[in-house]
Formats: structure tokens, sequence, C-alpha cells
């Protein structure tokens, strides 16, 4: 495929770019693992009808709402291992799959497609008090507030900082040629009526005011910790754990991360406010235990 690519953009930059641009903005659909599966199955799920797709939701428990989003490629599961420590504190929880995600609709997906359904969910399920956020859905996340969603906390597992660097890693990963790169990033810019520079987290995150917990991996092999430490440099207040062998995955069910973030959202809570919702109760099986090591 990357012989094809760098000879298709080499000879017809236009083709290659729209390639690039339908393959970019389309997740591939991982193995599902037993254990969050588990836990979504007691859960109570929905399929709500937002920005015209049909979106898979699950929800746990009683108290302030926490969101749960995944990151791209992923699916809501993916961070069930949250799911019993925030009810046990005393949270409910929901999650769901993206559109072109997991058991909901659709095909393809973008950041600002992502940033729209973080605050659609939000809203439909009563509000957040709080987020945890992996990867893409953390940056999804900060789109979403920035635009509008009140939060009052919010926790990032692994955030990247600037799109524009996706492009160009997806470009070099399937070897098309750099002047094809930014045919890419100008396609989807069109597409959506949107400059990608505008969805850099730290172009946009100093405005924020909502307390931000960062934990990154210093050997993430998808979302180098430079992503996370500029986010943190440009979030007034926000505070780095780096975590080490955990990668990009593993940190989603890392007790000694799972356990900080609960630790960091109950911290923030006002125990008179926000109604519960009528959800159901579960709980996670835990994990083993993962190193964590700096901080700051």
């Amino acid at each position: 495929m990357r012989a094809t690519a760098r000879s298709v953009g080499t000879v017809a930059p236009g083709l290659a770019a729209a390639w690039g641009e339908r393959t970019f903005l389309t997740p591939w659909r991982p193995r599902r693992s037993r254990t969050s599966e588990a836990v979504l199955a007691r859960g109570h799920q929905r399929m709500l009808k937002l920005a015209g797709e049909q979106v898979a939701v699950w929800s746990w428990g009683e108290g302030p709402r926490v969101l749960l989003v995944h990151g791209w490629s992923g699916y809501g599961g993916q961070l069930s291992a949250y799911v019993a420590p925030l009810v046990e504190a005393g949270f409910s929880v929901v999650t769901y799959d993206a559109p072109g995600h997991g058991a909901s609709s659709g095909r393809t997906s973008s950041l600002p497609e992502m940033a729209e359904m973080v605050a659609e969910v939000g809203h439909a399920t009563g509000g957040p008090f709080a987020v945890v956020a992996h990867s893409l859905g953390a940056a999804a996340a900060a789109v979403a507030m920035r635009d509008g969603l009140k939060v009052e906390r919010a926790v990032f597992l692994s955030p990247p900082s600037d799109p524009r660097g996706g492009v160009r890693a997806f470009g070099q990963a399937v070897g098309l040629p750099e002047k094809v790169h930014g045919r890419i990033q100008a396609r989807i810019e069109a597409r959506f009526d949107v400059r990608m520079r505008d969805l850099a987290l730290p172009n946009f995150v100093g405005l924020l005011r909502v307390p931000l917990r960062v934990f990154h991996d210093v050997k993430d092999g998808e979302v180098p910790l430079q992503a996370g430490e500029a986010v943190v440099r440009a979030w007034p207040g926000a505070t780095l754990t780096r975590t080490e062998g955990l990668g990009h995955h593993r940190i989603l069910y890392a007790p000694e991360v799972v356990a900080p973030a609960v630790e960091f959202l109950t911290a923030g809570r006002s125990r008179d406010v926000w109604p519960a919702p009528q959800v159901l109760a579960s709980a996670a099986s835990p994990r083993r235990q993962l190193r964590v090591v700096g901080g700051g």
C-alpha cells in the first residue's frame, strides 16, 4: 500500500489526497475485550438519535454525572475500568460509542464531529459534572468545552495537542508524499468549514478555567508525551502525571491512574447539586497493578 500511495501521490496528488482524506476519516474497529463487554452488559443501554446518527449510550449509578469519552478507533467500553470506582464514589457514569465507532451508526468521523457528539451526549444525558477522555476524545472534549459545554473537572489520558500532526503522521504511515499532506488537510478544512489550527489545543485552552489532570506515558507510541506536555503548559492550572510502561492503551485501566483520577474528580464535587439520573449501577473487575513514575 505504501508503494502504491507513493506512486499515486507523485503522479496524481489530487487523487491521492481524496483517497487519503477518506481513509484518514474512516476509523477501524478494534477487537472488544470481554472484560469491557461484561461491564457494558451490566449498564443501562439506550440508542439515542443525535446529530442524525444512532448513538449507543450506556449508564450506571446515581449522582453527579461523569462522561467517559473514547478516542479514535475506540469504543466506550475501553474506559470501563472507571465505572465501578466512580459509582462507588457516588457518581453516575455515562459512556457511548461515537458515530463511526463501535455499535453506533456511521462509517466515518472526525475531530469536529467527535467534539459535537461529546456535547450532544452530555446534554442528552443531563449535563456532565466531569469528563474522562482518552486520546482524540480528549481533544474533542476540549473543543466541546471551548464551544460551550459546561463541566466542573476533566481528566485527559494521552491527549494530542494538534490535529495537523495527526494528518502528517497518517500521511507518513501510508507512504504519501509530503506535498499530499497539505492537500488532505485542505480538503478536511473545506469539508467541515474549520481551520485545523483552531482545533490545536494550545491555541485555545488558555481561555478555559476547568481544573484538569493529565496522565501521559513517557513512551506512548501513538501520541507522544510532548503533546500532553504542550496541553498542560497552555491550560491554566493543569497538572501532568507521567507514567512509564503503560503506552497508549494500558493507561486506560492502570489502577494507579484510575485511582488518582477518581480522587481528583471526587475532590471537586459538591453533594448539593447534580441530581441523579435514573440509571443502573454496575461493577468492573480490578486490573493488575501498573507503575506510575514522575509527576508534577
